[in-house]
């Protein structure tokens, strides 16, 4: 899959799952769509484990402990 940012992907996965919920698409096609979606989903899914990462990294105390904190503490 080639590099797309995680707001792009997301916005396609929804535009294929709106789609898929009108029941229209041939069969081929719905199965195409199905697979392009299981793509983003696993894409973006990794990009928010990624990002969830590099929140815990810079979270981390100088002890090295990490502590957990409302978003807002963190700004």
């Amino acid at each position: 899959m080639k590099k797309v940012s995680f707001e792009i992907a997301l916005q396609q996965l929804e535009t294929i799952v709106q789609k898929l919920e009108t029941g229209e698409l041939p069969l081929e096609k719905a199965i195409e769509h199905f697979e392009k979606g299981m793509q983003l989903s696993r894409y973006c899914t990794e990009k928010l484990d990624e990002s969830e990462k590099r929140i815990s990294i810079l979270m981390e105390s100088a002890d090295g402990r990490l502590h957990e904190a409302p978003l807002d503490e963190a700004e």
